[in-house]
């Protein structure tokens, strides 16, 4: 008898279901690690927090000559590594720093090596444009009008240069957001996903803005036309642009806006802003075409120069920025700055390449 009911006993723990334990991040996502650049510390931070891991060890110095050291400080023999390194601040080192992490790992035996690059540097660079005769002596607009142009055939095309470097480093993949030219990617021989902030953009318009049904939505150039005209059809409202001709860089001779925002919230929507030149005028030109308000949101405030005071003395509401480039001293600097986080979309996308899930839920969700 005894035998028999420890037979059944035994039976019995068979048939139960086995208790479900919810393993931590750790268990479930091994063989990454996550290192961080001097250039945003805080957002790779946030990053590695949404995953529930640690940030990697790395000690960065630069000798008394200004060459920058970089050590990793464990081991990363057949992991899957992902540095997070933004184009923002002394870019040129914070290039060099990221080259040499990429580097590092790479003869480190690592198994991948995976550059975020939220805001890509020299992204501007990326083809060889037209531009005015350089003749101040002739107004820009007749010059425009009579066709005189000249090539700029000895201008780098430095995106390009950058994507080389990056590969011949030794990275494996690139993830970036909002690319100033989508054919960046075309640049490189390894995967790049570009992330978008748009639906970030989609969701701080409907929560911040009340009068959003009523708004119209503005590219401050016709470079941004499809970025905007994108936003106005998931928002069901209705589109505008400017026309700008610039005589040289940071510097535009005149614009024209096609379409009406009389009485209509005017929502100006770029990549990026730099001396904010661009946008202040933008502005300007929206007020004085009637519109009740005027919001600027952009992927990467990179505010340069006079932007800050710029913004402060400007008609905005708001200007609204993503943290791709850190803005904790601008937005003390200016209260109208105002601040969405993306890392939860960095983080989701570094999650989902561990994991070799699809990367498209993104393009269209926030993920929460």
């Amino acid at each position: 008898m005894p035998v028999l009911s420890e037979a059944i006993r035994a039976k019995s723990l068979l048939r139960a279901k086995p208790e479900k334990r919810s393993l931590p991040l750790e268990a479930r996502m091994p063989n990454i690690k996550v290192f961080s650049g001097t250039s945003h510390p805080d957002l790779a931070q946030r990053v590695v927090d949404r995953l529930g891991i640690d940030l990697g060890k790395v000690v960065t110095k630069k000798f008394s000559n200004l060459e920058t050291c970089v050590e990793i400080g464990e081991s990363v023999r057949g992991e899957d590594v992902y540095i997070v390194q933004s184009g923002s601040g002394e870019i040129n080192d914070n290039l060099m720093e990221l080259l040499i992490m990429i580097n590092a790992c790479k003869i480190a035996s690592a198994s991948r090596v995976t550059a975020v690059i939220p805001c890509f540097p020299y992204a501007r660079q990326d083809k060889k444009d037209k531009a005015l005769i350089d003749d101040d002596s002739v107004p820009a607009r007749t010059r425009f009008l009579n066709n005189e142009w000249k090539f700029r055939s000895r201008a780098p095309i430095s995106a390009k240069l950058v994507a080389n470097m990056l590969s011949v480093a030794g990275a494996d993949h690139i993830i970036t957001m909002d690319l100033h030219a989508s054919q960046i990617q075309g640049f490189f021989d390894i995967p790049v996903d570009n992330l978008y902030a748009e639906p970030a953009v989609l969701k701080w318009i409907k929560e911040n803005i009340t009068e959003w049904r009523n708004s119209i939505i503005v590219s401050p150039d016709a470079g941004g036309a499809k970025r905007v005209t994108s936003i106005a059809d998931r928002l069901n409202v209705e589109f505008a642009l400017i026309h700008k001709e610039r005589k040289k860089a940071n510097e535009v001779a005149s614009m024209v806006l096609v379409g009406d925002v009389k009485d209509r919230v005017a929502i100006l929507v770029d990549d990026m802003a730099d001396t904010c030149g661009t946008i202040c005028h933008a502005a300007e030109k929206l007020m004085e075409a009637g519109a009740t308000k005027v919001y600027a949101i952009l992927t990467h405030g990179i505010f340069s120069g006079p932007a800050v005071s710029r913004i402060n003395n400007a008609c905005f509401e708001a200007v609204v920025v993503t943290n791709t480039i850190p803005q904790e001293q601008h937005m003390k600097d200016c209260p109208k700055i105002r601040c969405i986080d993306v890392s939860m979309m960095f983080a989701e996308a570094v999650r989902r390449t561990h994991n070799g899930e699809s990367v498209s839920y993104l393009f269209s969700n926030v993920p929460y």
